[in-house]
């Protein structure tokens, strides 16, 4: 009789049988093929692969002055899967002099990084001085998993252009992130040419593949280093801007807040950007960079902010020009209309003021004595000419292009990071505060470069080298070369404005007229055909100091903005300065009677409230 309990128990173990050799592949499968931390693990006991930094590439001036260069560093890198259950802590903390608590922090911090893995170096302690480098590299047999590696940290050469150069920080999670060339203990551009400029400056990194032996002894290059990869330094920059007269800026400010933007008009390269108060790079560099920043971070002043680009200012007078260009090229007015000034500007109840002058006044004696009435007059005419436009909101959108055709209201594009575009309303931005009902007095303040309008310095700098030009910019630079490339079509191609060349004529001779008898008559003393115009930007404390020029008037080589807040008429200080700096740039050096002037300034100093600005 058939036994069917036995061969029922021969079926059971056949098919545990068949199990376990399933399972058993499966995971042959998945340790051999699905995952590689066993080849890691050999790969980490057979070699230590190398990164080998490349050398960043050095920022010089626009005379070849050396900026921004590197000098050697070195990290402690540390690979977790060779310290376990190896290492003396307690001497490894002593030969570095850290504490066992920073020491388990910053192991632990490792660990929790992103793109983490024990196989890998990760960077324990950045930067040692050649004293710390000297000390733990003779205790290094001591330390298994503990790897020097030599890299390049940055240096600048002078206390100027903090703005302008950026600086260096360690990687944050979001950068490894979106650039796998990163990993956790690299450095990265954070502001500045270094942030804009950071694929080009930061060159190749190379890679060193290295033998050990049995007991994980160095025994030096694998295959005599065939599969190594050398590193490919970073690219150079030469910069547009002149040190001298950068430097020469950032002292006329000092104890003041506010901006000097220089441009060369025939081709948009910025000669100089302040931006004030401002910071030396050099605390931007080493282990202290951190504290730095952050007490710069918090200083109520706000160093960190590049005012020449983030700071949106009401252009005061210095718009005055947009709108005389505007309203002869549109014909509102002609080179002969002539506008009342009674102390300023009266229309059915409303007065703007003005200061004394001749009156009536046409274009170029209204640009040299800065009146108000003659601007008000020729918007208020404008936006109510139905006949030529058919509504105020065609009348307000074409004015708004014309703006906006002159650099205004959106972002000129500079080769450096946080850029703010300014303001410029048009049609659609007044219908919505006046809920339709407005009309040419309701926003008669933006033709004098007040009410809704703004504007960043840089903005107002690319106005004076455009009228330079007589009606064409280029996008404003700071960047004049990077080695072995051309520089950007961006920076090269010519934008012209909306108005001719006929209309810039008379607004050119207006600005002269200022610098020969006008608001700009200080800049009269130089052997240069100085043009220029004042601005006195009304504020809820102090009135701004604002100055927009250019010089030579008929050969440019320089134009310029100048904004001090609270600094009183633009007279004070917006046209000396300007005058300085352009005296500096044209003539190579100041006289001795403006040496003596610019150390006055340097050592005037503006009271300002506490409040956060």
């Amino acid at each position: 009789m058939k036994d069917y309990g036995l061969e029922n128990r021969r079926f059971i173990i056949a098919g545990v049988a068949i199990v376990i050799v399933v399972t058993y592949i499966i995971r042959l499968f998945t340790l051999q093929i699905m995952s590689d931390d066993y080849k890691k693990n050999a790969d980490s006991n057979a070699f230590l692969k190398k990164i080998e930094y490349p050398s960043r590439g050095v920022i010089t001036d626009r005379n070849g002055n050396l900026l921004v260069y590197n000098q050697p560093a070195y990290d402690i890198m540390v690979v977790m899967n060779e310290t376990r259950n190896r290492l003396d802590t307690t001497e490894f903390c002593n030969t570095l002099n850290i504490t066992k608590e920073f020491f388990d922090s910053r192991m632990e911090t490792i660990k929790n990084t992103p793109g983490y893995s024990r196989f890998t170096q990760q960077l324990f302690m950045n930067q040692l001085s050649d004293r710390e480098f000297s000390v733990f590299q003779e205790k290094m047999y001591r330390f298994p998993g503990f790897y020097i590696q030599r890299r390049s940290i940055r240096q600048y050469q002078y206390p100027y252009a903090a703005h302008v150069l950026g600086d260096m920080a360690e990687v944050s999670p979001a950068d490894i992130e979106e650039d796998d060339y990163y990993i956790s203990g690299d450095y990265i551009g954070k502001l500045g040419v270094e942030r804009k400029y950071e694929k080009q400056l930061r060159g190749e990194k190379g890679i060193k593949i290295l033998l050990r032996d049995a007991r994980g002894r160095l025994q030096g290059s694998y295959q005599n280093g065939a599969l190594d990869r050398r590193p490919v330094a970073g690219k150079n920059l030469t910069l547009t801007i002149d040190l001298k007269l950068q430097a020469l800026g950032e002292r006329l400010l000092e104890g003041k807040i506010g901006s000097i933007v220089a441009i060369e008009p025939s081709t948009g390269e910025v000669l100089c950007m302040v931006s004030s108060p401002t910071f030396d790079p050099r605390m931007m560099v080493g282990r202290l960079r951190s504290k730095n920043h952050s007490q710069l971070a918090l200083d109520a002043w706000k160093p960190l902010l590049n005012r020449s680009i983030m700071g949106l200012y009401p252009p005061g007078s210095t718009f005055k020009t947009t709108q005389a260009l505007t309203f002869l090229n549109e014909g509102i007015t002609s080179t002969t209309t002539a506008y009342p000034c009674h102390l300023g500007f009266y229309h059915r109840g409303l007065h703007l003021e003005c200061h004394g002058h001749s009156s009536p006044i046409a274009v170029v004696g209204a640009l040299s004595t800065s009146c108000n009435a003659y601007f008000c007059w020729g918007l208020y005419h404008m936006i109510g000419n139905r006949k030529k436009y058919g509504n105020v909101q065609t009348a307000m959108n074409t004015w708004r292009d014309y703006m906006v055709s002159m650099g205004f209201g959106y972002k000129l594009g500079i080769d450096l990071p946080g850029e703010k575009r300014g303001l410029i309303p048009n049609a659609e931005f007044y219908d919505k505060a006046y809920r339709g009902s407005w009309n040419g007095l309701t926003i008669i303040s933006i033709s004098i470069g007040q009410g809704e309008v703004t504007a960043t310095p840089l903005q107002i700098a690319n106005l004076g080298a455009t009228i330079a030009n007589r009606g064409y910019y280029y996008v404003p630079h700071v960047v004049k070369k990077v080695q072995d490339e051309p520089l950007d079509t961006t920076y090269t191609r010519r934008h012209y404005t909306m108005a001719e060349s006929r209309a810039y004529n008379y607004v050119v001779q207006g600005m002269r007229s200022s610098v020969l008898g006008g608001t700009c008559r200080a800049l009269g003393k130089y052997d240069f055909m100085a043009c220029g115009k004042t601005g006195t930007a009304q504020n809820r404390g102090h009135d701004h100091s604002v100055f927009m020029g250019f010089a030579p008037m008929d050969n440019p080589q320089i134009a310029i903005a100048v904004y001090v807040e609270n600094g009183g008429w633009g007279a004070d200080y917006g046209v000396p300065i300007g005058g300085l700096m352009m005296e500096q740039y044209i003539n190579g050096k100041l006289s001795e009677e403006s040496m003596k002037q610019a150390d006055d300034f340097q050592r005037r100093r503006i009271a300002y409230g506490t409040r956060d600005r």
